[in-house]
């Protein structure tokens, strides 16, 4: 069963959230915070697999409440799966930069909400396609001067970059294995050690280091 925390300043909408999580028959509500200090305050206590973090809330934004919760060592394994009506670039990286592992808006389809649940909850990332493209835009934008292999790359060997790579593009393990020719079993060991020599929490935030390092950009 995964343990959902739901953060959210509407009391409506976390009733609506609670009730599609416990007929889900996988999903439980465990708790429900209306503020981000709340939020922070019940991810200690509940120690939730995953909290559904609303981007705007009252004492503390989503944002700020999503990188106290993600710094917290002992809460390595709380995920934080965003939700807003605000499909705007700054949101989208402050959220991810922050920590969260997924991003999506409000009026996503009950059935998608669920599912961006299980796959925040067994440790991937969620972006939805908009969210995605923005991201790219982002750093598309920025100027990407040429460079030595930044320092968050030592270590990081030269299939493991492609891996990386092809993670920043959105590619599931499947689609990466057959990419490369590669076993499955191979991709997710690869993945593994990326995570660890990045010292990151997981693929979102693998986006984040391929774009930010210069790895990767839509030129490629």
């Amino acid at each position: 069963m995964i343990r959902v925390l739901i953060a959210d300043d509407q009391a409506l909408l976390r009733g609506s959230f609670r009730a599609l999580l416990d007929l889900s028959g996988d999903c439980s509500t465990v708790g429900e915070a209306g503020t981000g200090d709340e939020a922070v305050r019940l991810a200690g206590e509940l120690r939730p697999d995953v909290v559904l973090m609303d981007v705007r809330m009252p004492s503390m934004d989503g944002i700020e409440a999503t990188r106290r919760i993600c710094e917290d060592a002992e809460l390595g394994g709380v995920r934080v799966l965003m939700l807003t009506t605000f499909d705007l670039d700054e949101y989208v990286y402050g959220a991810l930069r922050a920590g969260a592992s997924g991003f999506l808006l409000k009026d996503t389809p009950p059935a998608e909400l669920l599912h961006g649940v299980r796959v925040v909850a067994g440790g991937e990332a969620l972006l939805s396609p908009s969210v995605t493209r923005r991201l790219i835009f982002e750093f598309v934008r920025r100027p990407q001067p040429e460079r030595a292999i930044p320092r968050e790359l030592e270590g990081v060997t030269e299939r493991e970059r492609e891996v990386l790579v092809l993670v920043a593009r959105g590619l599931s393990n499947t689609e990466i294995a057959r990419h490369l020719g590669l076993s499955l079993a191979t991709v997710k060991t690869h993945v593994g050690r990326i995570l660890a020599k990045l010292e990151v929490r997981d693929r979102a935030q693998m986006v984040i280091v391929a774009y930010e390092t210069g790895l990767i950009s839509v030129a490629r």
